[in-house]
């Protein structure tokens, strides 16, 4: 080969391009085209987060919701009318769940549980949910349905446990997410008053004719396992023998509370009945030793009548066993 053939092949050779690598290449295309990859990452990031923040977060927010606890530890009625009653209540939250959204104030109704109307609304809070919240609420509640809250009344006086439903739709926030509203419809089990169960006299005397028409007084025994305090005023209770009539025990200012409750009790009964039924021919009661059913007649606070206490008194018939003929000193007989 020729000088002057091996320079043209080495000019030929220095003047074929450099093929670019793909880095560089890739380089140049993100370069021209970022705002067009851009746009594809925004779209992507909507079709993911939209549905999860506009559609899952709802749903989880409700299930844990769902799946939550609610007990009420305390709950106090006080200053109540024919209308309204004073509530002062403690409820504690329990969950498991690993979120601890806020759930912001919000009126809930409240209704024995299968009732077909609440028997008032509640302004419950705002708490963080999470396990063991506990939720202080002290106001006082109109009774929008008296017969209503009669019927849970009732409820509590005569089972031993009673279910308390609480609904609502609170606004629920879990942190920089939006704000989401779900449905609180919750049923609380509480222990009720279990018909009074060991009711019972612990002592009477009788006594001559006091200046209030008294002429018997006591202490009554009133057991209460549930978490309620009731202040249900001036008792007016019913005192019959086999269905005769025999007068009317008084509890002053009766506040009923969580225990056993040991309560000053006067009485009008009637003397001649009484001594009648010992000296029967029949010597039915010759042991001295009277069944006394009890019956609630009226519960009154502040000189008004309060229809739901006195309704449920009157569904409640309790009995006790009196040793009248020691009290009045007779002797029984054989």
């Amino acid at each position: 080969m020729s000088t002057k053939n091996a320079s043209v092949e080495a000019r030929d050779v220095s003047a074929a391009p450099t093929k670019r690598s793909f880095g560089s290449r890739a380089k140049t295309h993100y370069k021209r085209w970022w705002w067009v990859h851009l746009i594809v990452i925004i779209i992507v990031l909507l079709v993911v987060l939209l549905p999860v923040v506009y559609v899952a977060y709802p749903k989880i927010a409700q299930t844990d919701v769902n799946e939550s606890t609610l007990k009420i530890t305390r709950m106090d009625i006080s200053d109540p009318t024919p209308d309204s009653i004073h509530l002062a209540q403690t409820q504690v939250l329990g969950s498991h769940s690993t979120f601890h959204p806020q759930i912001f104030a919000f009126s809930a109704s409240v209704s024995l549980l299968g009732a077909a109307a609440p028997f008032a609304s509640v302004q419950v809070p705002a708490v963080q949910s999470k396990n063991g919240a506990a939720i202080d609420i002290s106001q006082t509640l109109s009774l929008t349905d008296t017969t209503a809250f009669g019927d849970y009344a009732k409820a509590v006086m005569l089972n031993e446990e009673v279910g308390l439903n609480i609904y609502g739709k609170p606004v629920l926030q879990e942190g920089a997410l939006p704000k989401t509203t779900i449905t609180y419809n919750k049923t609380v089990t509480m222990k009720g008053l279990n018909k009074l169960k060991g009711f019972n006299v612990t002592e009477f005397s009788i006594l001559g004719t006091q200046p209030d028409g008294t002429n018997m007084n006591g202490t009554v025994l009133i057991p209460n396992p549930s978490v309620m305090t009731i202040a249900m005023g001036n008792l007016t209770l019913d005192l019959s023998v086999a269905g005769q009539p025999m007068g009317q025990s008084y509890l002053k200012n009766l506040v009923l509370k969580p225990g056993n409750n040991s309560v000053p009790m006067t009485s009008k009964v009637n003397d001649a009945a009484i001594f009648k039924l010992l000296e029967s021919d029949t010597k039915k009661y010759g042991s001295g030793i009277i069944p006394f059913d009890i019956t609630g007649n009226s519960s009154v606070y502040n000189g008004q009548n309060l229809p739901y206490f006195t309704a449920a008194l009157a569904a409640n018939k309790l009995t006790v066993e009196l040793n009248v003929g020691a009290a009045l000193g007779l002797h029984s007989s054989t």
